[in-house]
């Protein structure tokens, strides 16, 4: 019953890893846009742009774990 449950959160397509990678470049712009509010001025931009930062190393990293796997 554990490995169908945990099955539900193993990305196993590129599909699947694009989805995740799109909700988190979301994620990113949202903190992004409240770090604005929060730190008007060149701070806030500089905060802003590491979060979409972020997401392009995480998702090169989701990216090649698919490829890697899909080898297999």
């Amino acid at each position: 019953m554990w490995t169908k449950f945990s099955s539900l959160f193993v990305i196993k397509t590129k599909f699947e890893a694009f989805a995740v990678i799109y909700a988190l470049a979301l994620g990113a712009v949202e903190r992004g846009v409240h770090y604005l509010t929060q730190y008007p001025g060149v701070g806030g931009w500089l905060l802003f742009a590491v979060c979409p930062i972020a997401v392009f190393m995480a998702g090169a990293r989701i990216l090649d774990s698919v490829e890697r796997n899909a080898e297999l």
